[in-house]
């Protein structure tokens, strides 16, 4: 993206899908990459490297937001976060170094198979 200034209507785009996805991260555990990097993408008009980096940096903020309510109520068990978030940390590090490497093409489509196979996946009985 460029350096100017961001206009009033990008600014309501960006908090819009900061809404979108902080709402179905805390439904679903979902948000960063299946919905605010495709927003980011049609309706704010970033690209789709920035939009996979500004995700990642949001859901940091996104998790801690959720972590607090859900771990006020006593449902989050740090054990099992650990387990699933330090390798998920190094998985982000080696997806990030694949990520520079990777046409943007087939970035799209690899991204359009996974979220239609997971689609499917989770409507079958």
């Amino acid at each position: 993206m460029s350096s100017r200034p961001c206009s009033y209507d990008a600014r309501v785009r960006f908090v819009a899908i900061g809404l979108a996805a902080g709402v179905f991260s805390a439904l679903f555990g979902v948000g960063g990459g299946i919905i605010a990097v495709p927003l980011l993408v049609l309706f704010a008009g970033v690209p789709e490297r920035v939009a996979a980096a500004t995700s990642l940096g949001a859901i940091g903020i996104t998790a801690l937001a959720g972590v607090l309510v859900y771990g006020a109520r006593g449902d989050v068990n740090v054990a099992y976060a650990a387990l699933v978030g330090l390798p998920a940390a190094a998985g982000a590090l080696g997806g990030t170094w694949l990520q520079q490497r990777v046409s943007t093409r087939v970035l799209t489509f690899g991204f359009a198979v996974l979220l239609t196979g997971v689609g499917i996946w989770l409507l079958l009985p």
